[in-house]
Protein backbone atom coordinates (compact mmCIF):
# COMPACT_ATOMS: atom_id res chain seq x y z
CA UNK A 1 0.00 0.00 0.00
CA UNK A 2 1.35 3.40 -0.95
CA UNK A 3 1.12 6.03 1.77
CA UNK A 4 1.35 9.77 1.31
CA UNK A 5 1.82 10.50 5.01
CA UNK A 6 4.89 9.71 7.10
CA UNK A 7 4.53 6.58 9.25
CA UNK A 8 4.26 8.39 12.65
CA UNK A 9 1.43 10.63 11.36
CA UNK A 10 -0.40 7.56 9.96
CA UNK A 11 -0.15 5.92 13.39
CA UNK A 12 -1.42 9.05 15.14
CA UNK A 13 -4.38 9.46 12.74
CA UNK A 14 -5.23 5.75 13.04
CA UNK A 15 -5.13 5.90 16.83
CA UNK A 16 -7.28 9.04 16.88
CA UNK A 17 -9.87 7.51 14.55
CA UNK A 18 -10.02 4.31 16.58
CA UNK A 19 -10.45 6.31 19.78
CA UNK A 20 -13.20 8.46 18.27
CA UNK A 21 -15.23 5.59 16.88
CA UNK A 22 -14.67 2.99 19.59
CA UNK A 23 -14.95 5.05 22.79
CA UNK A 24 -18.25 6.92 22.31
CA UNK A 25 -20.22 3.68 21.78
CA UNK A 26 -20.03 2.43 25.36
CA UNK A 27 -20.33 5.96 26.73
CA UNK A 28 -23.43 6.70 24.70
CA UNK A 29 -25.00 3.39 25.66
CA UNK A 30 -24.82 4.36 29.33
CA UNK A 31 -25.98 7.95 28.92
CA UNK A 32 -29.72 8.48 28.46
CA UNK A 33 -31.50 11.73 27.78
CA UNK A 34 -34.19 10.84 30.34
CA UNK A 35 -33.58 8.30 33.06
CA UNK A 36 -35.92 5.35 33.46
CA UNK A 37 -37.30 6.54 36.82
CA UNK A 38 -38.56 9.76 35.24
CA UNK A 39 -40.12 7.85 32.35
CA UNK A 40 -41.81 5.46 34.77
CA UNK A 41 -43.11 8.36 36.87
CA UNK A 42 -44.56 10.06 33.77
CA UNK A 43 -46.20 6.85 32.55
CA UNK A 44 -47.76 6.32 35.98
CA UNK A 45 -49.06 9.91 36.11
CA UNK A 46 -50.54 9.59 32.61
CA UNK A 47 -52.21 6.29 33.52
CA UNK A 48 -53.69 7.76 36.71
CA UNK A 49 -54.99 10.80 34.83
CA UNK A 50 -56.64 8.60 32.22
CA UNK A 51 -58.19 6.40 34.90
CA UNK A 52 -59.57 9.46 36.73
CA UNK A 53 -61.01 10.89 33.49
CA UNK A 54 -62.56 7.57 32.53
CA UNK A 55 -64.16 7.19 35.98
CA UNK A 56 -65.50 10.75 35.81
CA UNK A 57 -67.19 10.18 32.46
CA UNK A 58 -68.45 6.72 33.44
CA UNK A 59 -70.03 8.08 36.62
CA UNK A 60 -71.66 10.89 34.66
CA UNK A 61 -73.23 8.58 32.07
CA UNK A 62 -74.09 5.87 34.63
CA UNK A 63 -76.28 7.95 36.93
CA UNK A 64 -80.00 7.05 36.97
CA UNK A 65 -80.83 10.46 35.45
CA UNK A 66 -78.30 9.89 32.69
CA UNK A 67 -79.56 6.42 31.83
CA UNK A 68 -83.11 7.74 31.70
CA UNK A 69 -82.06 10.64 29.42
CA UNK A 70 -80.00 8.33 27.19
CA UNK A 71 -82.95 5.96 26.77
CA UNK A 72 -85.30 8.90 26.14
CA UNK A 73 -82.96 10.06 23.36
CA UNK A 74 -83.24 6.60 21.77
CA UNK A 75 -79.73 5.45 22.62
CA UNK A 76 -78.42 2.41 24.47
CA UNK A 77 -76.75 3.28 27.81
CA UNK A 78 -74.58 0.16 27.68
CA UNK A 79 -73.24 1.12 24.26
CA UNK A 80 -72.20 4.48 25.68
CA UNK A 81 -70.49 2.87 28.69
CA UNK A 82 -68.58 0.49 26.42
CA UNK A 83 -67.54 3.36 24.15
CA UNK A 84 -65.95 5.48 26.89
CA UNK A 85 -62.75 3.39 27.29
CA UNK A 86 -62.15 3.49 23.54
CA UNK A 87 -61.71 7.27 23.52
CA UNK A 88 -58.21 8.68 23.15
CA UNK A 89 -56.55 10.35 26.14
CA UNK A 90 -57.20 13.81 24.70
CA UNK A 91 -60.86 13.11 23.86
CA UNK A 92 -61.43 11.56 27.27
CA UNK A 93 -59.76 14.50 28.99
CA UNK A 94 -61.93 17.05 27.17
CA UNK A 95 -65.16 15.18 27.86
CA UNK A 96 -64.23 14.62 31.52
CA UNK A 97 -63.53 18.33 31.89
CA UNK A 98 -66.94 19.19 30.44
CA UNK A 99 -68.75 16.67 32.64
CA UNK A 100 -66.99 17.93 35.77
CA UNK A 101 -67.94 21.51 34.88
CA UNK A 102 -71.56 20.54 34.24
CA UNK A 103 -71.78 18.67 37.54
CA UNK A 104 -70.19 21.58 39.42
CA UNK A 105 -72.57 24.06 37.78
CA UNK A 106 -75.53 21.83 38.63
CA UNK A 107 -74.40 21.45 42.25
CA UNK A 108 -73.96 25.22 42.54
CA UNK A 109 -77.43 25.85 41.11
CA UNK A 110 -76.15 27.62 37.99
CA UNK A 111 -77.94 25.13 35.73
CA UNK A 112 -81.14 23.15 36.19
CA UNK A 113 -82.12 19.55 35.59
CA UNK A 114 -83.17 20.26 32.01
CA UNK A 115 -79.84 21.90 31.17
CA UNK A 116 -77.89 19.08 32.78
CA UNK A 117 -79.83 16.52 30.76
CA UNK A 118 -79.16 18.45 27.54
CA UNK A 119 -75.45 18.54 28.37
CA UNK A 120 -75.57 14.83 29.14
CA UNK A 121 -77.20 13.98 25.82
CA UNK A 122 -74.65 16.19 24.06
CA UNK A 123 -71.77 14.36 25.77
CA UNK A 124 -73.28 10.98 24.88
CA UNK A 125 -73.79 11.97 21.25
CA UNK A 126 -70.20 13.26 21.12
CA UNK A 127 -68.86 9.97 22.52
CA UNK A 128 -70.85 7.91 20.02
CA UNK A 129 -69.82 10.11 17.09
CA UNK A 130 -66.12 9.87 18.01
CA UNK A 131 -66.35 6.09 18.26
CA UNK A 132 -68.34 5.79 15.03
CA UNK A 133 -65.85 7.89 13.07
CA UNK A 134 -62.98 5.57 13.94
Amino acid sequence: MVSFLPRPIEMAVSTLLIALFAAPGPLMAQTHVVNSAEVQKQVLATSQTRLHNEETVQQFVSSPQAEKAIKAAGMDPERVKVAVPTLSDQELSQIALRTEKAQADFAAGRIGDRDLLLILVGVVVLILIIVAVR
